[in-house]
């Protein structure tokens, strides 16, 4: 144990070190202030709170949210909402120049600086995730030089107030409605579950004075301020306990009064030391951009790629970004990633800003343990675990079996409506699967993914219809978001056969429910399996019945290919070769999801360079100059599933190989990879140059057998010792690392 502690140690400070050299390239920038939320505001946020940051110099304007803040109920999804809006506003700010509004990626602080009357104006912004706290700090090269006065907005007509150097706003959701139906027959929806919340503002100023004034704090003449606003509800992730906890008040207090007792210097460097511990861990390196292009804004840089599809620098600080991101939205303790993350401005938001489970939560995942972020895939997993009575019981009213499954839009409380899509549980089941896979947890695997996936094999087998000959189809199926209601559709089909695979791994794993597990892989074996049509396409249908012009911009039927592991060129070439026919029909163009999708499923049929060509096309016509995905309109899991392409097209592990590059684009024939995660528990760094594998190190932290699969010869060793290999075929061999370690991969 001693001994691993020193190699993670050491390969650590490895990725610091490379995380450095990279840093100055990791800034998302402008020089002018934001004027759109959706397409020019920055983000922060701390996993559960967040604001989006406009960078006025006259009147900045921070927008902000808390992720438990939703109407809704357990029969309905209800909606997330916006929480209310910091405003702080200048008595007197002249003619400013020299402005500059920016993103540091690398430290996760916004910052913006200008110079108006001969005084340089500095604003540094960022959410802290140990003291639970967004902390604002304003400071001038010259004393006095800040006058004004902090205001606080409220969504929900709650009461806000002002006394001494604090603002509060409080209120419930009691009576707040959501507005359903098409335009015609729009209804408004009253919920049974009714949370409380509030928000507390502490303004700190250094010289000069500041007291409260209209509901707001006028401050004069001051040095500097220090702004800290921190915002709950009381929201509880348990059902027994009717979804409500303690009112937020006195924790709130508690985390405005600790920080408070901070010097910002040191709230900084515990948020910057607390961001790092997971950014840092992975680092892309697929070239450098112009000298020209990295002076440039990042709008008119992004305009300039638009024009070009040239700027390597660009697509790694899309990757980047996509991190950050997560790290923001998504943290233990907090809620999932939503389809705006954590972000919205809406108490109407689109599709309700929810949990939508016909691939949008999933895509949100699929790359958070890849890209070394297995932290953040907590709440996915806890949400999940939380909204398993509910569903139930639902499913059992309206199916008549055991375990459940769920509509396609989902809320906090359970809820979930729209209409059944009966495959959506056991896909959000494979991400459950595929987080112990990587990570090896398993009090995890028993305590949260294991029961979750018993309960949706009960449901499938009380559900699945046998035909005359005895195969199994899913009755009355639906494939997202388009096509017949219709027995076996591909969608139903692939899921239950991942799902199936899944758990009776998982029962070897923990040595439970032998019977169980028996009967399910039997179940397994009759399942209809994926069918070849009549233009050679891999049928989304079990009828024959595909349209060759059909552009739809869901890919329901290729989950198979990916995120699933059912069909790949390695195990079944025929099956993989009906997918890229499909694929072809379908077309390169789409919404920015789907798009992202493409790119994961052209990397796992190898096709590195059909692969960067979609992705290409997706920065040039998908991404907003703020680099948010635009559905449209804005939809993280563009930006989420940008990256899992990136991971897919440099390491892939889901046949049980760890496959080294296995669709490496000639745009990129030289780079490297820092950190990226295998399953099994193997963490990578490597070097490629002219297309092949150059140098590669494998941290294995589980000690699990590993078969490594590559495109050249290659010799593996451990601290100076050649390693016994053990070849599979071409280019694939087995070796032992049981005793865990670094093993260096030694190109031929």
């Amino acid at each position: 144990m001693k001994y691993r502690h020193v190699i993670l140690t050491a390969v650590c400070l490895g990725l610091i070190t490379a995380a450095a050299g990279r840093a100055s390239d990791l800034k998302i920038w402008y020089d002018k202030p934001a004027g759109d939320w959706m397409r020019e505001a920055l983000p922060i946020g701390n996993g559960r709170l967040g604001g989006m940051i406009f960078g006025d110099m006259a009147r900045e304007h921070i927008q902000f949210n808390e992720d438990s803040l939703w109407i809704g109920d357990e029969s309905d999804t209800g909606a997330y909402q916006a929480f209310g809006d910091l405003y702080i506003e200048f008595s007197d700010t002249g003619s400013p120049s020299q402005y500059r509004r920016e993103l540091d990626l690398a430290r996760g602080v916004h910052t913006v600086t200008y110079r108006s009357q001969g005084v340089n104006f500095k604003r540094e912004y960022f959410a802290s995730h140990p003291d639970q706290v967004l902390v604002f700090r304003l400071t001038a090269d010259k004393k006095g030089a800040y006058s004004g006065t902090v205001t606080l907005t409220d969504m929900h007509k709650g009461i806000v107030s002002a006394k001494g150097n604090k603002i509060t706003s409080n209120g419930s959701l009691a009576g707040y409605t959501y507005r359903k139906g098409s335009n015609s027959g729009k209804k408004n929806i009253k919920y049974d579950i009714a949370l409380d919340y509030e928000a507390q503002v502490l303004v700190l100023n250094e010289g000069g004075s500041v007291t409260p004034s209209d509901g707001g704090i006028s401050f004069e003449q001051t040095d500097s301020l220090t702004i800290l606003l921190t915002a709950d509800t009381d929201y509880l992730n348990q059902r027994a306990k009717g979804w409500r906890g303690e009112h937020p008040h006195r924790k709130l207090e508690r985390q405005l009064r600790s920080a408070a007792k901070k010097s910002y210097g040191d709230l900084l460097k515990a948020h910057v030391a607390d961001y790092r511990s997971l950014f840092d861990r992975c680092v892309l390196d697929v070239g450098s951009a112009t000298d020209e292009k990295t002076r440039m804004p990042t709008d008119r840089r992004l305009a300039a790629y638009k024009a070009d599809g040239s700027d390597p620098g660009l697509e790694e600080i899309v990757f980047q970004y996509a991190r950050y991101l997560m790290i923001s939205s998504s943290r233990p303790g907090a809620m999932p990633a939503n389809l705006q993350g954590l972000w919205n401005m809406s108490n109407t938001p689109p599709w309700r800003c929810d949990y939508h489970t016909d691939v949008n939560i999933q895509m949100n995942y699929w790359f958070t343990d890849h890209a070394n972020l297995s932290e953040c895939f907590e709440p996915l997993a806890e949400w999940v675990n939380s909204i398993r009575e509910v569903r139930k019981a639902e499913t059992r009213a309206a199916f008549n079996t055991r375990g459940w499954i769920s509509h396609a839009e989902n809320g906090v409380f359970g809820g979930s409506t729209w209409k059944w899509s009966k495959g959506d549980a056991a896909w959000v089941a494979q991400n459950l699967w595929d987080h112990y896979a990587y990570t090896g947890n398993r009090e995890y695997l028993k305590t949260r993914a294991y029961p979750i996936m018993k309960e949706l094999c009960e449901f499938w087998e009380d559900h699945l219809k046998a035909l005359p000959d005895g195969t199994l189809v899913s009755p009355d199926g639906f494939s997202p978001e388009h096509g017949p209601h219709e027995d076996g559709v591909s969608f139903d089909q692939q899921l239950v056969w991942d799902l199936f695979t899944n758990f009776t791994e998982a029962s070897d794993i923990l040595g439970k429910d032998r019977a169980f597990r028996k009967k399910i892989a039997s179940m397994k074996e009759r399942l209809l399996g994926p069918k070849i049509g009549k233009w050679g396409q891999l049928q989304e249908w079990m009828v024959d019945r595909d349209d060759p012009k059909d552009k739809h911009r869901h890919l329901s039927h290729m989950i198979a290919v990916h995120p699933g592991r059912q069909i790949s060129p390695i195990t079944t070439p025929k099956l993989a070769q009906a997918a890229k026919v499909s694929m072809n029909a379908r077309g390169d163009g789409s919404t920015g999801w789907s798009r992202a999708w493409k790119i994961s499923i052209w990397a796992r049929l190898h096709d590195g360079d059909r692969t960067y060509s979609i992705l290409r096309g997706m920065l040039q016509a998908q991404f907003a100059n703020n680099l948010f995905d635009m559905h449209p309109p804005f939809q993280i899991d563009g930006n989420f599933g940008y990256a899992a392409g990136i991971c897919e097209m440099l390491v892939q592990s889901h046949t049980g190989d760890v496959h080294l590059l296995p669709a490496l684009p000639a745009a990129w024939a030289t780079g490297s990879v820092k950190g990226l995660r295998a399953r099994k528990g193997f963490v990578l760094d490597m070097d490629w140059k002219d297309a092949r594998l150059s140098k590669c190190t494998l941290l294995s932290e589980l000690g699990a057998p590993c078969r490594l699969r590559t495109q050249q010869p290659v010799t593996v060793s451990c601290q100076g010792k050649t390693v016994k290999t053990k070849p599979v075929s071409d280019f694939v061999l087995e070796f032992d690392t049981s005793k865990g370690g670094t093993y260096e991969i030694l190109v031929r």
